[in-house]
């Protein structure tokens, strides 16, 4: 019997097929696009290659996404007698994935990673679907479970970092991301991972010259990978008020890979945004975004996604089109499944109210909805960093709708922990200005 890359037994009907293999295992592991050369192995029956070609479908974020992956789950599954209780597991945990069960899928990628450690794509896996629910000590747990048998393996040192920073353990996801760096100067996940620490600690400059130093080794990444991280690196430039780099980043890295793609698309919505709220003039770039948004209107694959393409079509001008995914997404709401329901229906639903509120200039009830959503939008995943896009556009409706009290409350609390933020400070000048305390406004 043969093994992959991380020694783990796995059973092909083609010696030819262990390389795609590979490529997956490790390309997933590793963010890079090799990845996808598992569908070169497709016409191998064997149960693994076809789970994998199956997960590769589901990892578009499309709404057509199960159907697409239901042909190579089944030859999967039908191969799975055959398979190794790994392999099995592996297939089990895509099926329940594919079906929409996630908690099954999460609960399978679990046991996986008590009972097999060094199924690191599994673990992966896992990170990527408790990332989304917005189980950060689920993402510490699995990892951590792996650290005894696969600690000669960087990618795992950087899962771990990223689940320690997502846990607010900072140190620690600082030190398993220099670990993993130090094993392989090419973890562009463990730069992402560290780079989210520099931001929360407000190291601006430290962040931008460190991303800046590692950014030649994102090559040959996965297109969410790399566009990902030159977005950290222009939310740096935000803070420190180099919007010009930042709009040249937005141009030449975060909207040039795969302009289809769910990620490339909300780091492209994001960005604008934020830079918009920052008082850059971002041009007529809403226009393209929101051509591929257009054809998200009924996707509904994951809460967090769905926000963004509304503000993104609404931001655009595409109002008709922005009413009909508001519509779409509390029909989706209202018929959530129980797992998804508290997500959707309690925190997407008046979010989504809030940012198309905002996008329209209704700066009242964009706070209000906003006001309703924030507690609680842990539950619809992404990152801190990610999320704090929402609390941008509440800050910046408190201050248009004149609740002035409420945005000083939040501002001063944030730029005691990031004084180094230039974005923060011109922002306390003019509301401390317009609050009649200009005393106070010369201090920034």
């Amino acid at each position: 019997m043969s093994t992959d890359v991380l020694g783990n037994p796995v059973t092909l009907e083609s010696p030819a097929a262990l390389g795609p293999l590979n490529d997956f295992v490790e390309g997933f592991i590793a963010s890079e696009a090799r990845a996808a050369n598992i569908l070169q192995a497709q016409e191998d029956g064997s149960a693994i290659v076809q789970a994998c070609c199956a997960a590769l479908h589901m990892f578009a974020e499309t709404g057509d996404a199960p159907r697409n992956a239901r042909p190579f789950l089944a030859r999967a599954q039908a191969a799975a007698p055959r398979a190794t209780p790994r392999e099995q597991r592996f297939v089990a945990a895509v099926a329940a994935w594919v079906e929409g069960d996630v908690s099954r899928a999460i609960a399978l990628h679990e046991e996986q990673a008590r009972e097999f450690p060094r199924d690191l794509a599994s673990l992966k896996l896992g990170h990527y679907h408790l990332f989304n629910r917005g189980d950060s000590p689920g993402m510490l747990r699995l990892a951590l479970a792996a650290v005894p048998a696969a600690q000669d393996v960087p990618y795992l040192h950087g899962m771990l970092a990223f689940a320690w920073e997502q846990c607010h353990f900072l140190e620690e996801a600082e030190a398993a991301a220099r670990h993993a760096i130090a094993m392989r100067r090419k973890e562009p996940w463990a730069h992402h991972a560290l780079a989210h620490v520099m931001l929360t600690q407000g190291r601006f400059t430290e962040g931008h010259a460190f991303l800046q130093d590692v950014s030649p080794t994102w090559t040959g990444l996965n297109s969410f990978m790399v566009t990902h991280n030159w977005w950290h690196q222009a939310l740096f430039a935000i803070e420190l008020e180099r919007h010009d780099e930042a709009l040249e980043l937005y141009d030449q890295h975060v909207w040039a890979e795969v302009k289809e793609y769910s990620q490339d698309q909300i780091n492209a919505i994001s960005l604008l945004a934020r830079l918009e709220l920052a008082g850059a003039d971002v041009g007529d770039r809403w226009l393209d975004v929101a051509g591929y948004l257009a054809h998200r209107l009924h996707d509904h694959v994951l809460p967090f996604l769905d926000m963004q393409y509304l503000y993104g079509l609404a931001r655009a001008g595409r109002s008709t089109q922005a009413q009909v995914l508001m519509h779409n997404i509390e029909t989706r709401a209202q018929r959530a499944s129980e797992d998804a329901r508290a997500a959707w229906q309690g925190v997407c639903v008046p979010a989504s109210h809030g940012l198309l509120a905002h996008a329209r200039g209704d700066w009242a009830s964009a706070v209000d909805s906003l006001g309703t959503a924030l507690p609680r939008l842990v539950e619809i995943g992404g990152s801190h960093a990610q999320r704090d896009l929402f609390a941008q556009v509440h800050f910046d409706a408190l201050v248009r709708s004149g609740q002035l009290s409420g945005a000083q409350h939040l501002l001063q609390q944030q730029l005691r922990g990031q004084p180094e933020s230039r974005r923060l400070k011109r922002q306390a000048a003019q509301l401390y200005s317009d609050l009649g305390l200009p005393s106070v406004a010369s201090f920034f």
